[in-house]
């Protein structure tokens, strides 16, 4: 199937922030028509982790977000320190950093792009089991409450609508295909 041809011709830095940077795209459609296109780029990319504690129950972390202000129910994630950082070293650190837990060994789920109409955010999502307990060591500014669910109970807060942030449900999702048979 041949694709239609679609082209920026500009992009104009709008904002310049801490972890991703706002721009408008020029756009130039297959009829010749300029559009402007929202962009976001986030510069490091991030990982998720689930963990899973020894009696089978996955650990995650309730914690405020300002998007939608209000607290959410999440696997433990966060920004690579830089673009070079590989992503099981960024999982491995938010593990402990949010749970308090540490992994000898995290084991890849896979890789998603958040959103992918306006901004090309890319997390890899890594399975913890066998967790040892550590210190947690949450940044600056950072509050975090950790629940532990079953899977089923994990299932019910995603089909109710409670759990609604992307890494979060395909973390538990990919997790429930590729463990629970």
């Amino acid at each position: 199937m041949e694709q239609t041809l679609i082209k920026r011709v500009d992009r104009v830095l709008e904002h310049k922030g801490s972890i991703l940077d706002i721009y408008t795209d020029y756009m130039e459609l297959p009829d010749g028509k300029i559009e402007k296109w929202d962009y976001v780029e986030h510069r490091k990319g991030a990982a998720a982790v689930v963990p899973v504690l020894p009696d089978g129950r996955l650990l995650l972390v309730r914690q405020y977000r300002n998007a939608l202000e209000r607290y959410t129910l999440e696997i433990p994630a966060g920004s690579r320190d830089s673009v070079t950082e590989p992503t099981i070293e960024c999982a491995s650190r938010e593990l402990e950093e949010e749970t308090g837990y540490r992994c000898e060994h995290l084991e890849f789920l896979l890789s998603l792009r958040t959103t992918v109409a306006f901004c090309n955010e890319m997390v890899d999502v890594y399975v913890a089991q066998d967790l040892i307990a550590s210190k947690q060591h949450l940044d600056e500014g950072e509050f975090i409450d950790l629940e532990p669910y079953t899977l089923e109970e994990l299932c019910d807060l995603i089909y109710q609508g409670v759990i609604q942030d992307g890494k979060t449900v395909a973390g538990i999702m990919a997790y429930k295909c590729k463990y629970q048979k």
